[in-house]
């Protein structure tokens, strides 16, 4: 989003209320708010309404709080229990659970619902300040949004309604359809998108979303889909992962400097950053700072700080390098700039105590911005939220690509290209397909650590269950089981649609 689009979502989220409300009295006409039929005369009004859809991004879940998800994991403690995480972890979900489980449903729709209303009014647009090829573009945007949110329903609750376009009183009670269905869709849409959006790369297009972010959202989802239920990979799957991840890596490079990703100023126009959630204060912020610098929401845990290999290559308590009286030294430069210890001191006294406690004495410096400190409730956090990016479509690569024909030459490349950006050594000759694959999942852990998907990762690879149920310094007990791979749907939601909507066998 440009600075224009983000200065409209404030007023948006006020102005759009009724437009984008759903089953609201379509006949109304009220004085004090734009209705459908006076919005949608002009451009501008596409404009200001396709920024209102991206705004649905800024939603914490999908932005700063994507570090939460981490805490679902063998990577972190969430004390405050945010999204209710200490729930998940204990396997004390149901139904009626709130959170994580119960938002991503409802914000998840009523994010496509207002997808739907923008396509339709699209669809009957007839002014003459847009053209066919514009209108497609529009359309695309949305759609590569519509398919975010659709995964989101697929990948952690299954089967699910399919709604395309705006419900009404009497269409409003719609039944799941089967998963293959809905991921049909999403490809369908990632189609589209990929055929029409602008052919730019991200960094050059002002915030929106282009082909290659479709295409790297199409890969992140193939590869999802590419495991079963017994954890074999879908060859002909992972070919199309291959090649999509080759045309995305032919448009970026990485970021040189690795916290550059993270930070306000060294996100503009980076190369590396194919597709993120924008803020822009005081128009919108997000609570990165104030979360994790002072209240400290996500804690790593103590197996997660000693995954950081020693600057040889070997495992920490291995390596010849290893230091148990400063047990920094020596590490993988990812360490020191994803956790703090204590407190988060960047140098030239640059240093925030935190006012909440640190369970496990650690905190994430990851996401912190210097400039922001000190961190409180005034703090107006604007780093912006890295949803697809270069590093990660270069470990999806490596993976696919080992699957289809184990460590070649280009396995190793994209592994040390990824792992030079940090003067770390490559890889040692002669690794095995399954030495490899342990290695390539090892570095997805560390170089994506709490980026969000670190779950998503042990759920497809269907190890969920032997990882986190073997987690020892957890600071309550982890229990996983094979219902959990998919969430139930929420209880009100159930009861809202009259018994069309069905619940999930397992939580029956």
């Amino acid at each position: 989003m440009n600075r224009t689009m983000k200065k409209n979502i404030s007023v948006l989220s006020v102005i759009l209320l009724f437009v984008l409300s759903g089953c609201t009295d379509l006949d109304l006409n009220p004085l004090d708010q734009i209705s459908t039929p006076t919005f949608w005369k002009s451009r501008s009004d596409f404009d200001m309404a396709l920024a209102a859809n991206y705004s649905t991004m800024l939603t914490r879940q999908w932005s700063y709080e994507l570090p939460v998800w981490d805490c679902l994991t063998d990577n972190g403690y969430a004390q405050h229990n945010s999204g209710g995480a200490k729930d998940i972890v204990a396997g004390t979900i149901s139904s009626s659970s709130g959170g994580l489980i119960s938002v991503i449903y409802t914000d998840s729709y009523k994010a496509i619902a207002r997808n739907n209303l923008f396509l339709q009014q699209l669809t009957t647009y007839a002014g003459t300040d847009m053209s066919e090829a514009d209108k497609k573009t529009y359309e695309a945007e949305v759609r590569f949004l519509r398919a975010f949110y659709y995964f989101q329903l697929y990948h952690l609750y299954g089967d699910v309604p399919l709604v395309l376009e705006p419900l009404t009183l009497e269409t409003q009670q719609q039944p799941k359809v089967p998963a293959a269905r809905i991921l049909e869709q999403i490809m369908t849409d990632l189609d589209f998108a990929i055929e029409n959006l602008n052919d730019k790369p991200y960094y050059e297009n002002s915030g929106h979303a282009c082909r290659t972010s479709a295409q790297a959202l199409k890969v992140r989802i193939l590869i999802f889909t590419a495991y079963g239920n017994d954890g074999t990979a879908n060859i002909q799957t992972l070919t199309e992962v291959r090649d999509l991840s080759l045309d995305i890596m032919q448009e970026y490079s990485l970021s040189p400097v690795f916290e550059d990703l993270f930070r306000t100023a060294g996100q503009k126009n980076n190369r590396e950053i194919i597709f993120s959630a924008n803020f822009l204060a005081p128009s919108s912020y997000g609570e990165w700072d104030m979360y994790y610098g002072d209240w400290v929401v996500a804690s790593p845990l103590q197996n997660f700080v000693n995954s950081f290999e020693c600057t040889d290559g070997l495992p920490y308590g291995e390596s010849p390098l290893t230091n148990t009286v400063n047990p920094f030294q020596n590490r993988d430069p990812r360490l020191a700039k994803t956790v703090f210890v204590d407190h988060p001191d960047f140098g030239a006294g640059k240093v925030h105590l935190p006012s909440n406690s640190r369970p496990t004495g650690y905190g994430l410096m990851k996401f912190l911005e210097p400039s922001n400190i000190p961190f409180g409730f005034s703090t107006m956090s604007e780093q912006n939220a890295v949803v697809l990016r270069l590093a990660d479509i270069l470990l999806m690569y490596a993976e696919a690509q080992n699957e289809i024909a184990g460590p070649d030459a280009s396995v190793y490349q994209a592994m040390t290209d990824l792992r030079a950006r940090v003067d770390m050594p490559p890889y040692p000759a002669g690794l095995t397909k399954e030495q490899m694959r342990g290695r390539i999942r090892h570095e997805r852990r560390v170089e994506l650590a709490f980026e969000g998907l670190r779950y998503f990762d042990l759920k497809r690879w269907r190890i969920a269950d032997d990882i986190l149920n073997g987690v020892t310094d957890g600071l309550l007990p982890y229990h996983f089981e094979d219902k959990f791979y998919l969430w139930p749907i929420p209880q009100p939601e159930i009861d809202k649609s009259g018994g069309v909507l069905e619940q999930n066998p397992d939580y029956l």
